[in-house]
């Protein structure tokens, strides 16, 4: 009674006059001899649970007990019987007041934060009672909990609460700046010194403070700007600035690129970001103030220099990145800011709103411009002349983004009529789109940008070209470029492919098959990066000499296979038989591996390549070695010799090769190369033999590329033992063509239990399958 009667003696004028008459009537109640009881309390963070940390309560069950500040001697004898009731209740901690579940009782009306005048803890030495003291105008409420921790989290989170409200209140309706800037650097300081831990601790004062910058945000000047971001820079260290306080920044970058700010506020931020962030999609003004303060810092003296600097902190002084989310973001950032570079362009097409426009809420069609189609400009039709001339090429097409030499047609209706009267084969626009694909004058195509369009484009450019030149960062980026994930219009940008050339460049090569690979196109029936540097391509600028370093890199690994061999037959054989007459060795080697493989059936085009590699000295001299091989081919394929064929151990590839050419084996059918030191280089020989039934590779060093020659050279092949051979399911898969497998060992083999469920629906005579010590035993 003692506390609750100085809690409910908080009424000034009344305190003194409360505390003994409650004592007297205390005592006169009691039969027994009087206990005094000590009674902490404390109002501010610094509590006896100093140290402790706290999650942030949203709602909690809690006993309640409420006192109106007696005014007689009657009404104060009648609230010391009320303080011996408690009631339970949910509460809840809403953004504005107190309220419970059941709202009856003590907590009939909901307790508003803005009349709690304080808070205190408070706790008894000698009674296991733990209760957080509210006090307001006219009364008190206490709330018990079950435990010291419980009532601390309880006070800590009702006072967060309480000063969150003041903050919001006050910064929604800012009068003074000075008063503003001190209000954000306490609403700030308490942030940071907490208890609470919680995501929501450190966001809701940049919530709120973001809502105030984007109400103001024309307002402020340049002290204001370094002020206030210099305030809330500690609440940055550990999280993402809210989509309003990013559109802050993105201005700040925009209008003063040189500030300090950017270097000393906005750096570790970003890093943070790009280390961090799983999704832009969520938050796209995470990922423009990415693009933003790179910008910023591309205009700076030392321009990209910096920018590489930069890239150089994110990836760390290792060889190895320690952040795996750092490139695919900085690739979002890069695709993003080429995109808009064409963004208006593309949209201006197809009339479909642009970021620009979702950004400022404009995406009703109601609210929109009309659409305008986009016309490529072509030169004026030369006035006759009497003079004869020769025939020229026509003149590169011009298309120009954005206001620079667009041509705009807003009447609809006129033109949608023009393309309806006009008859087939008439001078009609071309779509852009189906140029680019189609047209065999690709690289005639141009596409002027305004300058700082053109600034964009290259500067983003560059990051990719720095992207690619670390090791480890090389096989994802060249993953995510494999799609050609870049406008179309791009694509006819000089400098942009010049840039983009010399990532391609160093994928082709890097010797790792993961990067390489990724120059094919990502499915069939879509171009991929092969295609676009071939000859005739969108980006080929050099007459093949980079299609020629991709071929070579490709064939160099475990592409040596029909099916590529065929691709470019009927794709590029053209730019091939081109190059090869040009000396180039590749090429010449690619001439002469479709001669051996019978790639090409018409005799004409076999005789005009015979013509090709007879021009030069090293396509005679391949060609020479062809027609070698040939005639020993016939010779091992003649019928005859053993049905069965042991090599001993410790044989190589080389004594493979030389015990096949010492006669016939046409009538080979088995053929044990186990335990033995073959290569998949020994594939070479193996697909020579037409009549093999059963290959034992037992305990080889037999990989993936031979696998791959073997299962588009013999067919026939029935039985087949891969085991303890390092093959993977790269290679396993490719056995899913070879339809005459009945009996396959993959016995302590890298085999994945969906590869295996894979080859057994597409091979139907596989019966003795193997697969002991593998992961889908």
């Amino acid at each position: 009674f003692e506390l609750l009667a100085r809690a409910g003696g908080e009424d000034p004028g009344r305190c003194e006059e409360s505390k003994p008459l409650l004592g007297e009537m205390t005592e006169g109640n009691n039969n027994s001899r009087p206990c005094r009881r000590s009674v902490h309390s404390s109002s501010g963070s610094g509590s006896s649970s100093s140290g402790m940390r706290y999650k942030l309560l949203h709602e909690g069950d809690i006993q309640v007990c409420a006192l109106k500040h007696p005014r007689t001697f009657l009404s104060k004898i009648l609230s010391s019987k009320f303080l011996r009731r408690w009631e339970p209740h949910h509460l809840t901690l809403t953004d504005s007041c107190l309220s419970s579940a059941t709202p009856t009782g003590y907590m009939e009306t909901s307790l508003s934060y803005s009349s709690i005048e304080d808070l205190q803890l408070l706790s008894w030495d000698n009674a296991p009672k733990y209760c957080v003291q509210l006090s307001f105008p006219g009364g008190t409420v206490l709330l018990q909990a079950a435990n010291s921790y419980l009532r601390d989290q309880w006070f800590h989170s009702l006072q967060w609460k309480k000063k969150i409200y003041k903050y919001r209140k006050v910064l929604n309706n800012p009068s003074r700046w000075d008063v503003v800037l001190k209000e954000i650097r306490a609403l700030v300081d308490m942030a940071l010194t907490s208890p609470l831990q919680d995501e929501s601790i450190h966001q809701a004062p940049l919530h709120i403070i973001s809502t105030l910058l984007a109400e103001v945000l024309l307002n402020l000047s340049q002290q204001l700007h370094y002020s206030i971001i210099s305030a809330i820079a500690p609440l940055l260290e550990n999280n993402h600035p809210p989509p309003d306080l990013c559109e802050f920044f993105c201005k700040h970058c925009r209008e003063r690129p040189r500030s300090m700010v950017v270097i000393e506020v906005f750096t570790p931020v970003v890093q943070r970001i790009l280390k961090h962030n799983m999704d832009f999609g969520k938050c796209p003004r995470l990922r423009l103030f990415t693009q933003e303060y790179i910008l910023a810092l591309n205009e700076l003296n030392a321009g990209m220099e910096v920018v590489k600097k930069f890239v150089h902190s994110m990836h760390g002084p290792t060889g190895q990145c320690p952040h795996p989310r750092v490139l695919p973001n900085l690739v979002a950032v890069c695709l993003a800011a080429i995109y808009s570079c064409y963004e208006e362009f593309i949209n201006s097409r197809d009339n479909s709103p642009s970021l620009k426009e979702i950004r400022n809420g404009c995406q009703q069609l109601n609210d929109r411009k009309p659409p305008m189609p986009l016309r490529l400009l072509r030169p004026e039709p030369p006035t006759p002349s009497t003079t004869p001339t020769l025939p020229l090429s026509p003149p590169p097409s011009v298309v120009n983004s954005s206001e620079i030499l667009v041509e705009l047609e807003r009447n609809n209706n006129k033109a949608n009529a023009k393309r309806k009267e006009g008859p087939v084969g008439s001078d009609s626009e071309p779509n852009l789109i189906d140029c680019l694909l189609v047209s065999p004058t690709l690289n005639m195509l141009s596409i002027q940008l305004p300058v700082q369009a053109d600034r964009v484009l290259g500067c983003f450019a560059l990051i990719l070209k720095m992207l690619s030149d670390y090791d480890d960062w090389r096989p994802a980026l060249a993953s995510l470029l494999q799609p050609i994930p870049f406008p179309k219009e791009a694509l006819a940008h000089a400098k942009f492919t010049k840039e983009l050339k010399y990532v391609i460049q160093r994928f082709a090569e890097d010797p790792r098959q993961e990067v390489h690979s990724c120059l094919l196109s990502v499915r069939s029936g879509k171009d991929g990066w092969f295609q676009l540097y071939s000859p005739g391509g969108v980006a080929c600028d050099d007459d093949g000499e980079l299609f020629a370093g991709m071929v070579h890199i490709l064939m160099g690994s475990c592409y040596k296979t029909k099916k590529f061999l065929l691709s470019l037959a009927e794709n590029k054989l053209g730019p091939c038989m081109l190059l090869a007459l040009r000396g180039n060795q590749t090429m010449v080697e690619i001439l002469c591996l479709m001669l051996e493989y019978n790639i090409i059936e018409n005799k004409d085009t076999q005789l005009q390549i015979i013509s090709t590699l007879e021009s030069t000295q090293v396509g005679l001299r391949m060609y020479e070695q062809l027609c070698d091989r040939q005639r020993e081919l016939k010779e091992l394929q003649r019928k005859g010799g053993p049905t069965r064929l042991t090599l001993p151990s410790k044989s190589t590839d080389a004594d493979l090769a030389r015990l096949l050419s010492s006669g016939s084996f046409g009538n080979l059918e088995n053929l044990s190369l186990a335990f033995t030191n073959v290569t998949s280089a020994c594939a070479e020989q193996l697909i020579k033999l037409p009549s093999l039934k059963q290959l034992n590779l037992w305990s080889t060093q037999f990989g993936d590329a031979g696998l791959r020659l073997l299962s588009e050279h013999l067919a026939c092949l029935q039985v087949l033992n891969l085991c303890e051979t390092p093959v993977t399911d790269a290679g396993l898969l490719a056995l899913s063509s070879m339809k005459s497998l009945c009996s396959l060992n993959m016995n302590s083999t890298k085999l994945t239990a969906d590869t295996y469920e894979d080859l057994k629906a597409k091979l139907p005579n596989l019966k003795d399958v193997d697969v002991r010590y593998t992961e889908a035993w």
